[in-house]
């Protein structure tokens, strides 16, 4: 097989995880789904092919198959690892942070330094969203509630901490709209860097929520 760098076989339904780079199948495997990414977001799931994705690789397409079995494998492990690191990179700097506001501008930048770092993920992420059927939809899908929630809480716990009165669900999905379409019209030599902008975006949308719910509160 023409894939020396994975060295040993694991089950083409439950692929081992890459987010242990600790071994040398992992970090091939991470390089793998680098390169599915860039193809992906290149030539859209649809028109994209395994010899595609083998070519770019430098994985043979017997070994491509033989590990992942098809393009829809490669794009759940693509949205999987994606999700799974966000959560994880803000549970980590979460921790220790009581401040409601400093809570959402925490989650904000946390989101905005991944997706300016992965511009190919977060086109891939947004186009390809429906692409996904059955168990590996249904994977992913529980990641991002996990993740939608995560950030309902940060907005309820500001509204209880604040006495503010504002739709969560509203605020919420707003706040994700300003957040995702970023790689549409980000230019790294024009625009600021990723804590520059998710300052910003920090503030118009915080100012936003809390001064909305004071105008009405007092009637205006």
């Amino acid at each position: 097989m023409a894939s020396p760098s994975i060295e040993t076989r694991t089950s083409p339904r439950r692929p081992r995880s890459i987010l242990n780079k600790g071994t040398r199948f992992d970090q091939r495997l991470a390089e793998i789904l680098t390169h599915a990414t860039d193809v992906f977001c290149d030539k859209g799931y649809e028109g994209a092919s395994m010899r595609d994705l083998s070519r770019a690789s430098g994985m043979s397409l017997a070994g491509l198959y033989y590990y992942f079995e098809s393009k829809e494998r490669l794009l759940f492990l693509i949205q999987k690892h994606t999700f799974t690191t966000i959560v994880q990179r803000l549970k980590s700097r979460l921790e220790g942070v009581s401040d409601p506001e400093q809570q959402v501008r925490i989650f904000i930048l946390n989101h905005l330094e991944y997706f300016l770092a992965n511009p190919a993920s977060m086109k891939v992420l947004s186009h390809e969203a429906e692409a996904l059927k059955n168990g590996f939809a249904s994977e992913v899908a529980a990641i991002k509630r996990e993740y939608y929630r995560i950030c309902v809480g940060l907005l309820d716990e500001l509204k209880r901490e604040r006495g503010l009165q504002f739709s969560t669900r509203i605020a919420v999905l707003s706040l994700f709209g300003m957040m995702n379409w970023i790689y549409t019209w980000h230019n790294p030599k024009v625009d600021a860097d990723a804590e520059q902008i998710a300052r910003e975006m920090g503030e118009i949308f915080l100012r936003g929520v809390m001064n909305g719910s004071r105008a009405r509160k007092d009637g205006r």
